[in-house]
Parts: C-alpha cells; sequence; structure tokens
C-alpha cells in the first residue's frame, strides 16, 4: 500500500466535518512546500523611461527639496 492510498483509507474512515480539516491542513503544507514568486525589482521600474541621472543631479535635487526643512512656519 503507497502513503497516497493509506491516506486515502484513512481520511474516508473520518466524518465530513474531520475530513475538512484534514483537506484544510494538507491545503496549508502544499502552499508551504510550493516555491515562492519571485518580487518585482525596482530596476526594471523605469527602464524604458530612458532617464539618465548623474549622482550630481540627484544630489543638487535632494538639496533643493529638503533647503526649508524643518520650516519654523510650523
Amino acid at each position: 500500500m503507497t502513503v497516497e492510498q493509506a491516506i486515502l483509507e484513512a481520511v474516508r474512515t473520518l466524518p465530513p466535518e474531520k475530513q475538512y480539516e484534514v483537506l484544510a491542513h494538507a491545503e496549508k503544507l502544499r502552499n508551504e512546500s510550493s516555491p515562492l514568486k519571485p518580487r518585482w525589482s525596482g530596476k526594471g521600474l523605469w527602464v524604458n523611461l530612458n532617464i539618465t541621472l548623474t549622482a550630481d543631479e540627484i544630489e543638487e535635487n535632494q538639496r533643493e527639496m529638503w533647503k526649508n526643512f524643518p520650516r519654523d512656519d510650523i
């Protein structure tokens, strides 16, 4: 007898509510063992926009954004 056959035989002897518990547990185990989907990389978001920024341009923009921080009027 294979493991699959033994599981089926054991499950068939259970009442329906216990069979649902076994099914839920089997689905949980299957989800845990499935490989994770790769996450999207942020690097490819702007690849087709042909945007090129130098480190100097980024630093200049940061200085401009933060020049009034913290503000005294708040």
